[in-house]
């Protein structure tokens, strides 16, 4: 059972990245970020009064904190991810740079919160990022039309997530995971719809490929990987959680090149090699503290309990791609 667990949230993961490919040709990314989470944030909003729990103790301090992780862990994060693929870098360099937040947050974490990271995991780490570098490159070399700044795009994205993860960890309250999505969906609909409407792209295109590019984002990243992400997280840790991040790069190359033609060579096979090898390593040191703050889940995408909890809570409002 848990290896099925973990096959479905790898797939649902790794398809906000494919999704992102199936909206860029269709609008622009405003305009699909907001459809995106203008409808879900309805939703959300009208189903929390049947979760009084989850938000009782939420006073204006804790909600504006969670309006800013949200902001950085899901909004700014999607728009960079997003923005990046419209311009060209394929899906599969896109997701493995995602992948290295955890060792950005893990060179930060012993500093900012005092969390312990084991050798093991570092060298883990270390290989994963010796497989974005490869796989970066071969994708540059292989798409002579995309600008070089263009790969800069994930990694502020990226590093927009990592800040999230630490004002998240740095909270006292924690927050209940589906009070988290609600604030996180609400700000990322009023702030791509503010940007959709003063740009002037607010209305949504007839296209069916449009509305089932929206529909996929919102029933396989956001509903499928969040909620598998909880579900595992519970079932077997939020490291077991953080190493299975490794393998979303190597399955969204292979289903970028199946689906869209997307460059995969020799180098792109070896840097992929290089981020499963990580996960291999990293797996081997699952006796030791997790590593550092792990991000937000699904949208807290890599996910929320002090540290832990907290960690968790940012990456998933970023859901996924």
């Amino acid at each position: 059972m848990n290896a099925l667990l973990s096959v479905a949230f790898v797939l649902c993961w790794s398809s906000g990245f494919i999704g992102a490919k199936l909206g860029a040709g269709t609008s622009t990314v405003t305009t699909l970020l907001m459809w995106r989470f203008l409808p879900l944030a309805l939703v959300l909003v009208a189903v929390a009064p049947f979760s009084r729990a989850a938000w009782r103790g939420l006073g204006p301090r804790d909600i504006g904190r969670q309006i800013t992780v949200g902001a950085l862990s899901q909004s700014g994060y999607l728009l960079s991810v997003y923005h990046a693929i419209q311009l060209g870098v394929s899906t599969g360099t896109t997701a493995l740079i995602d992948g290295v937040q955890p060792l950005v947050a893990g060179a930060l974490a012993g500093p900012l919160l005092r969390q312990y990271v084991s050798r093991r995991q570092w060298a883990g780490l270390w290989l994963g990022l010796a497989g974005v570098a490869t796989v970066t490159s071969a994708d540059a070399a292989a798409g002579s039309a995309v600008a070089w700044w263009a790969y800069l795009i994930p990694f502020l994205g990226m590093l927009s997530l990592v800040a999230a993860t630490f004002l998240e960890g740095r909270s006292r309250v924690p927050v209940a995971p589906r009070a988290a999505l609600t604030i996180h969906c609400v700000t990322s609909a009023v702030l791509f719809s503010g940007l959709a409407v003063a740009r002037g792209v607010a209305a949504p295109p007839a296209s069916f490929s449009f509305w089932a590019a929206t529909a996929w984002l919102v029933v396989l990243p956001t509903f499928g990987g969040y909620g598998l992400y909880w579900l595992i997280l519970r079932r077997r840790g939020i490291t077991q959680v953080n190493t299975l991040m490794f393998l979303m790069a190597p399955v969204t190359a292979l289903w970028g090149a199946l689906a869209f033609g997307e460059p995969f060579g020799v180098q792109t096979a070896l840097g992929l090699a290089a981020g499963l090898a990580a996960v291999a390593v990293v797996s081997l040191g699952t006796g030791a503290p997790p590593l550092g703050p792990p991000g937000p889940p699904p949208t807290e995408v890599r996910t929320p309990a002090t540290s832990t909890r907290a960690s968790t809570r940012s990456r998933s409002s970023s859901s996924a791609g």
